[in-house]
């Protein structure tokens, strides 16, 4: 018998990791929202969301006018 880990058994399961970029003009974590929304269009069992790096834009007037957000997207490979 596979051990556990995760509450799932040991080599049943097959993850698959893309990494996006999401924008907002609102904040960072809406950056991410956006990223694994848009992701979750097309992917299917998305599992997980890691955040990498974020940046953002700057005015003139030092004002952060834009959020990026790098982020690590978790799906279950189907068998």
């Amino acid at each position: 018998m596979l051990s556990k880990k995760g509450g799932y058994p040991v080599g049943s399961n097959v993850v698959k990791v893309i990494e996006l970029v999401g924008e907002s003009d609102q904040s960072w974590e809406d950056a991410v929202q956006v990223a694994v929304k848009e992701a979750s269009k097309t992917v299917r069992g998305i599992t997980g969301v890691e955040v990498m790096n974020w940046t953002g834009q700057v005015n003139p007037e030092g004002e952060i006018t834009g959020y990026r957000a790098d982020v690590q997207i978790a799906f279950r490979v189907d068998n």
